[in-house]
Parts: structure tokens; sequence; C-alpha cells
């Protein structure tokens, strides 16, 4: 792995979070779509709607956080992307804006029919959305976003048989992931029924999305042969079996009941395909232009890499505990804000302690080895530093009962 990799593979995971996170939250909106008339109806959709409303706008920082990671870390890319497919990012940005309003102004509908008209707007923008946003990456994948300022077709690079195929593809999986959420979410708020329907809804998705993809299959070999071909050997074939893997558990999670596994593995099941195509295309980022040769210069790729990491230890906390409270019950209970402790408590606990100190040693190293030394091996040891510099203060950004409520 070289310092160039770096920022690729972070927003590779960014892309990963919001495939999953926002999915499910696009699903929720397919769902309230197709729930039908009646008393019944209505129930599924206050349910999606419901469901969603602690995290529906944190799940885009995701997005944001990929799109600056890569214009930041890969310009050139990023400006023929941009430009190239201006049209589908368009209509995704616009997909966005009317989801967040009718969102916030089904809250303000005093009746049923108004309700509706928003749900649908609602529900039609949670499909439109991930459509636009898998087209674009079809286009990306298929190797039809050529170097350059608008350089590719406005309409053909995007809207063909690839790019239509893993846009619809992106629906399907939204729509299953959101049913595999909602189910977990009704047993924990007691909705028997509600947990069958969408128990029933994630099979039926789930069938679907499976038959999208094997049917997809000669599109991907006709229009995409490269892609095709990175996937069907070495380590983008090991990805695409990991995630046949994953899919299989969660099929059977799912008929046992077992929705927060089954939660992990659908998450496992589409990082999966996400590492396949980061496996089949590599070291190829755009026609012609390699990572190498698209990433930016060394100091820009360092600053990055030093700003995403101090910015994970703010972050990841803040959601990790948002998600911890929302899948606990426990978001809105109405009790007193827990203070954290100060630097000084903090740093005099022994376990909290020598977790500080050894994520400043790590951070220090991580410095050294990025910024001072050039060779490869040092931007390894420097990055792998950097990572497990994250990853020993983020417990320590936590308030210390954090862990004691969950036992």
């Amino acid at each position: 792995m070289h310092l160039y990799d770096i920022p690729l593979i972070f927003a590779l995971i960014g892309l990963v979070f919001y495939v999953v996170l926002g999915g499910a939250d696009f699903g929720a909106g397919f769902w309230q779509l197709t729930a039908g008339k009646g008393p019944h109806a209505q129930s599924i959709r206050d349910h999606a709607h419901h469901a969603i409303a602690p995290v529906w706008e944190a799940n885009h920082v995701w997005l944001i956080f990929v799109l600056v990671v890569v214009w930041t870390g890969y310009p050139t890319a990023f400006g023929s992307i941009a430009s190239t497919l201006a049209v589908p990012l368009f209509i995704a940005g616009v997909g966005i804006i009317f989801r967040g309003t009718t969102y916030a102004l089904r809250a303000g509908t005093a009746e049923r029919k108004e309700q509706r008209v928003v749900d649908t707007a609602f529900s039609l923008s949670s499909i439109l959305t991930p459509f636009a946003l898998g087209t674009v990456v079809g286009a990306i994948a298929a190797q039809r976003v050529p170097v350059g300022n608008a350089a590719g077709d406005q309409f053909s690079s995007w809207f063909n048989w690839t790019g239509i195929l893993v846009g619809v593809l992106a629906m399907a999986t939204s729509a299953y992931l959101g049913a595999v959420f909602l189910c977990a979410d009704a047993v924990r708020t007691g909705e028997r029924e509600l947990e069958r329907e969408f128990r029933r809804r994630a099979f039926a998705a789930a069938l679907i999305a499976g038959g999208i993809a094997l049917a997809g299959l000669p599109v991907v070999r006709s229009e995409a042969r490269p892609l095709f071909e990175g996937l069907v050997h070495g380590r983008g074939l090991a990805a695409v079996l990991v995630s046949v893997a994953a899919g299989v558990v969660t099929f059977l999670l799912l008929w046992r009941r077992r929705y927060e596994a089954a939660r992990y593995a659908s998450t496992v099941a589409v990082a999966a395909v996400v590492a396949g195509w980061a496996f089949a295309q590599s070291p190829v980022i755009l026609p012609g232009l390699t990572i190498q040769e698209a990433a930016a210069s060394h100091d820009v790729l360092v600053t990055l890499i030093v700003a995403v990491v101090a910015g994970a230890v703010i972050l990841l906390p803040s959601l990790g505990l948002l998600f911890r409270l929302v899948l606990g019950g426990r978001l809105g209970e109405g009790e007193a804000p827990r203070v954290a402790p100060a630097t000084r408590e903090v740093l005099a606990a022994s376990r909290t302690g020598l977790r500080a100190r050894l994520a400043g040693v790590a951070l220090l190293v991580a410095l050294v080895f990025l910024t001072i030394l050039d060779a490869g091996w040092a931007h390894a040891i420097g990055a792998t530093s950097l990572l497990a510099a994250g990853a020993l203060a983020f417990p320590v950004a936590l308030p210390p009962d954090v862990f004691e409520r969950e036992r």
C-alpha cells in the first residue's frame, strides 16, 4: 500500500457507510411508497418515518466526506467525474434536497391527504436519489468517464445499460437494507405485526436484488469487460464470494429472526461489493489515469490523511453514541445530559490514560513517518500508526459511562 492509496481507502469506507446507512433510509422511503392504502398501510408509513427520524440527516455526512476526500486527494479524477456526470449528480442533489424538505414538512401536515402527498414526494425522492448515484458508480466502473473537463458525453456516459443496471441494483439494495433495518426497529418497539410485514418484504427484496445482480452479469460482460474480468479473477472474485456468503448468512438470520445480527451481515455483504469493485478496477481510476497519477501532491495527501484521522476522533464517537442511543431505545428519554470528564480526569484513569498516551505516541510516529521520511515502507508504517491513533483515541473521546450503560 502506498501513501496515494490511503485517501481512496478512506473514500471507499465512507461509501460503504453511506450505501448501508443512507441506503437503509432510502429503502424506508421506498416502502412508504409501496405501503398501499388503509390504516395498516398508514402504520407502515408511520413506522418507516419514525424509524429514521434520529439519523436520516446524519447519514449524508458520509456522502459529503466521500466527495471532499476525492476532491482533495484526486482533483483530476474528481473534476472529470463531476463535469462529465453533472446530470446524474444534479438529479441526486435535487432528490436529496426534496427528500429533506418533504421529511421536515410531514410534521406540519394537517390532513391525511396532505400527508400522503408529502409522503409520495419523499418516497419518489428516496427512489430517484439512489438510482442517480448508482448510474454514477456504473459510469465510473464501466470506464465511460474520460479524463478532462466534461470530456465525456453528458448523457450516454451514464444513461446506458451498465449505468441503468447499477442504478436499479442500488434501488433494490436500498429496499432490502431498509426492510432489514425496519424489522429490527419494529421488534425494538414491540410492533410484531410490522416486524412480520417487513420480514416478508426483506425476503422479497433479497430475491429481487439477487436476481437483478445475476441477470446483469451478461450486461457487465458485454458493456464493461475489464470490470467483469476483474470481478471473476483474483481479489475481485474473493470479494464477490464474501458478498454472496454474507448475503446467504443474512437470509438465514432473517429466517431465524436475528435482525440485529442481520444488520451487520448485510453490511459485510455491501462492503464486499465495494471492495470487489475497487479490486476489479485497481490501479486504474479513470481510463488512462491510474490512482498514482490522479493523486495530489505528497504534502496535500499527508495533510488530508491527518485531517481525516483528526476529524474521525471527533465524528465517530458522536455518531457511535447517536446510533447506540437510537438502537438501545434511549434517545429522548429526558434525562439530564451527561458531562464528559475533563482532560486531567481522563488521563488520571489508568486504562483510559494509557490509551490516550498510546494514541499520542502513535500520532507522533505517524507524523514522523509520513512527513519526514519518503520511502514506501515508511508511509505504510505511518499510515498504520495513524489508523492506530484513531482507534485508540476513539474510546477516550466517549463519556466514561457509555460502555457501562451497555452492560
